[in-house]
């Protein structure tokens, strides 16, 4: 899973950035110190993946991870060249899901690009942008599907029909995320990889000041969710500075601070958490003297695709899945409390893998 994160210059985001990832992206107070995207892959936080290793002691134990994309600050224009330009919007079409910063403080010290901080016009400068960026890109489509429907290829026909959907919302000033189109049309456009298609995840960035306190006594981050239910979107309220300060801590104490502060969650987990249910993933879990692993796959996959992500000849022999829930196994203590109970089920083809499943998968190639 990889995210991008985007914004204003000056939002925040590099801080961000180098708080959940530790990579050591540039972080100064002048537009686009971000030139080159900076990557950095984080392991995602799973206490289930502790316990089964406190249980089997085995040789490692393997987290799910999720890279982070720290792409430039863009600004109004950008869709045109302004700034660093289309070459940017272009590294937001390899990401997954978009991690949209939006500065929610007010701070003399560090200049905002257009003089104020306002973050309803941010937000709306990067979506204009990137929705002018698809509405190039979906005329293309169209004109060459008009082409090629000249060839008697009916498929161009619905080809340019989707186009011109998609183009009357990406013409309203609405991202492509929020045409109305069937699943066959989705299925065109997802080929297409608009920028405004993609999920979005918002991060509200407040100052150290409000962290704690009550989301509805910030009118800043009231108007950053207000928009964000109109489109759908995620939103994550998070401090980079107090995410910085908790990155440079010893693994012990990140809890105790964390409560000290009274969010208890920091904000690598909220966003893991936003881009899990965004993108529609869960995890399952395998289990061994060798290894103690999560694995993540999205929704609906069923167990031998599920097997297939351990390795391809899980999945071309696959015979049956033996699944335990991790709630029952944590709850009996041991495999074989749950085996003796009759808890552990043994599931076919069909079954379709639940968050948390911890799974064997017996194959024969």
């Amino acid at each position: 899973m990889k995210l991008g994160i985007v914004g204003l210059p000056n939002v925040g985001k590099s801080t961000l950035f180098n708080a959940i990832t530790r990579a050591g992206a540039l972080a100064a107070n002048y537009p686009f110190c971000t030139i080159t995207p900076n990557t950095g892959v984080v392991s995602v936080p799973d206490e289930r993946v502790h316990w089964l290793a406190e249980l089997y002691h085995p040789r490692k134990a393997t987290l799910a991870t999720v890279e982070f994309v720290d792409i430039a600050g863009l600004v109004r224009g950008a869709s045109r060249g302004e700034g660093l330009g289309n070459r940017f919007l272009s590294h937001i079409r390899e990401v997954d899901a978009i991690v949209h910063v939006v500065r929610c403080f007010e701070d003399d010290n560090i200049v905002h690009v257009d003089g104020r901080v306002d973050p309803l016009r941010d937000m709306e400068t990067i979506t204009l942008e990137l929705i002018l960026a698809d509405m190039e890109a979906v005329q293309k489509r169209g004109e060459k599907a008009r082409k090629l429907f000249k060839t008697g290829d009916k498929k161009y026909e619905f080809e340019a029909a989707v186009a011109d959907k998609l183009l009357a919302t990406l013409e309203a000033e609405q991202p492509a995320r929020l045409c109305p189109l069937s699943a066959e049309e989705r299925a065109v456009a997802a080929d297409w990889f608009l920028l405004t298609d993609k999920p979005l995840i918002y991060a509200a960035n407040i100052a150290e000041r409000d962290v704690g306190r009550d989301h509805r006594s910030l009118p800043m981050v009231q108007s950053v969710m207000a928009l964000a239910r109109k489109e759908r979107a995620e939103v994550v309220v998070v401090s980079a500075q107090i995410e910085q300060e908790i990155a440079s801590l010893p693994q012990e104490d990140k809890q105790l601070y964390l409560d000290e502060l009274g969010i208890h969650t920091s904000g690598l987990d909220l966003m893991v958490q936003a881009s899990y249910r965004t993108l529609g993933l869960i995890s399952f879990l395998t289990v061994g003297e060798d290894e103690c692993r999560a694995w993540t796959i999205t929704q609906g996959t069923r167990a031998p695709q599920a097997a297939g992500k351990i390795h391809t000849d899980f999945e071309r022999g696959f015979i049956r899945a033996e699944v335990v829930p991790f709630d029952t196994l944590k709850h009996h203590g041991t495999m074989a409390a749950c085996r003796e109970k009759g808890l552990v089920r043994s599931e076919g083809k069909e079954y379709v893998m639940q968050d948390g499943d911890v799974t064997l998968f017996r194959f024969n190639v």
